[in-house]
């Protein structure tokens, strides 16, 4: 596809001693070469593609800055367009004359992410891949740069293609059926398409299953510590910071709010919440603490409720789990803190830890103390595999993106409609009509299928010079 336009736009952040300017579209070079000016006499549209020329850049009689240029050739570039990447020092005022010489000369600045839109229209990436360029650009630990560059390499979209041609083969044998729908011939084999549809399915429940977990690692893993005031929550955060984050007193209700922080453990960033004390009060900025307490739970994936050893009893533990109600996908620890207070009859704790764990079979449940620092490996420990690290690496796809996971859900139900329609006997073409619906929406997720407003929705989110 050619745009007319050649565009324009700083390729890297601030900070730095090197900056990148991309420049873009069918007269790149020509537009370069009015401000380039090579000691050899060389000019980079005589230059061959993947080659890099030393020169400067003047404009209007002024050098500006000494510049090493980067050479790409249609369609072996990016954006599979004529594209030039100059490397100058990164002075912001360096990188706004270079770019304002290359506007003067007929590139037009580029809008927030028309690079990659152009790699996309020019059939260098599909969308998934196109999107995944900005999840690893915002990629926060080694899991979510790991699951963005799983989906830039092609991830999941080469597994939608097999099944999206099987059904395409299958569907066009049954149009072909109705074409000759007098004689009653049969082109698509039946048990052969339920086996198409049975892969189909299985495909789409496992990709739609790893979204919840996908969108946690993207997003960082929510743990939230709950509990009665003045059990020690503050004090475990700290802990597992391993600095003084909240306020740590005696008196019951200090924190009012709830307070967050990043721990990484194995590469995977846990977005940790202390919240405040669970208690009936009549002070009205308590009562908000608290009724914040309970939305940062429903929102966790994984919820350490902790209690006094002193004082925890099957009672209370069930009446903090009934007031809080996690859901059956959220992963709990049951945490018994103040247990230096035993530490002369360590026979108490583990009894009533071993008893616990007997009662909540579904819970872990540790036994520690967060002053000083006993049971605290445990606790991350927990957190290793309640974030489920070792699964990251070992799971060839995992759905992080929110329109993906929408896509899929629809391509689920017209599934579902082709299905009862199998089984009620409905017409073929009813049937065919439910499957290029279902062939639509998965087609949505690599851009096979796609509008111009989902296209801006999508490249509008992207930095601008990617």
């Amino acid at each position: 596809m050619k745009f007319e336009e050649t565009i324009v736009a700083p390729a890297t952040g601030n900070g730095g001693a090197i900056a990148v300017i991309r420049v873009s579209g069918a007269k790149a070079a020509e537009i370069c070469d009015a401000v380039f000016v090579s000691p050899k006499g060389k000019t980079i549209g005589a230059a061959q593609g993947y080659t890099m020329l030393y020169g400067q850049i003047v404009n209007n009689g002024n050098t500006i800055d000494d510049v090493v240029a980067a050479i790409y050739k249609a369609p072996y570039s990016y954006t599979g367009e004529n594209m030039i990447e100059i490397s100058c020092h990164a002075s912001k005022y360096i990188i706004s004359q270079i770019t304002q010489a290359l506007c003067d000369n007929g590139a037009r600045a580029a809008h927030a992410g028309e690079f990659t839109q152009r790699a996309f229209m020019n059939g260098k990436l599909d969308l998934a891949q196109a999107e995944a360029v900005a999840d690893i650009i915002a990629s926060h630990d080694k899991a979510s740069h790991y699951i963005a560059s799983q989906q830039m390499r092609g991830g999941y979209s080469e597994e939608l293609k097999s099944l999206r041609d099987k059904l395409l083969r299958l569907v066009s044998l049954m149009e072909l059926e109705l074409d000759f729908g007098e004689e009653d011939v049969e082109f698509a084999d039946r048990s052969e398409f339920i086996s198409i549809l049975n892969e189909t399915e299985d495909k789409i429940k496992q990709l739609t299953r790893s979204f919840s977990y996908g969108n946690a690692i993207k997003e960082g893993i929510r743990v939230v510590i709950a509990g009665s005031p003045n059990v020690g929550k503050s004090t475990l955060l700290n802990a597992l910071l391993k600095e003084e984050r909240a306020i740590v007193s005696d008196i019951a209700g200090t924190t009012r709010d709830v307070i967050e922080d990043t721990l990484k453990i194995g590469g995977v960033d846990f977005r940790l919440t202390d919240t405040a004390g669970l208690r009936i009060s009549d002070e009205q900025i308590e009562q908000m603490g608290i009724e914040r307490t309970h939305k940062a739970v429903s929102q966790a994936r994984i919820l350490l409720l902790m209690f006094d050893i002193r004082t925890a009893t099957k009672d209370l533990i069930d009446k903090q789990i009934a007031e809080l109600a996690p859901n059956a996908e959220q992963k709990i620890c049951i945490l018994l803190n103040k247990a230096d207070v035993h530490i002369e009859d360590e026979n108490i704790s583990l009894t009533q830890r071993q008893m616990l764990q007997t009662i909540y079979p579904r819970y872990t449940v540790i036994t520690l103390s967060a002053k000083t620092g006993i049971g605290i490996e445990s606790v991350r420990q927990f957190l290793e595999q309640a974030g489920e690290l070792n699964d990251i690496y070992n799971q060839s796809v995992t759905v992080s993106n929110i329109r993906h996971y929408q896509a899929l859900k629809r391509a689920e139900e017209r599934l579902l409609a082709v299905r009862n329609g199998l089984e009620s006997g409905l017409p073929t073409d009813l049937i065919v009509e439910d499957i290029r619906g279902m062939l639509g929406h998965l087609g949505e997720i690599t851009g096979e299928i796609t509008t111009d407003e989902i296209l801006g929705q999508i490249f509008s989110t992207f930095c601008i010079g990617k």
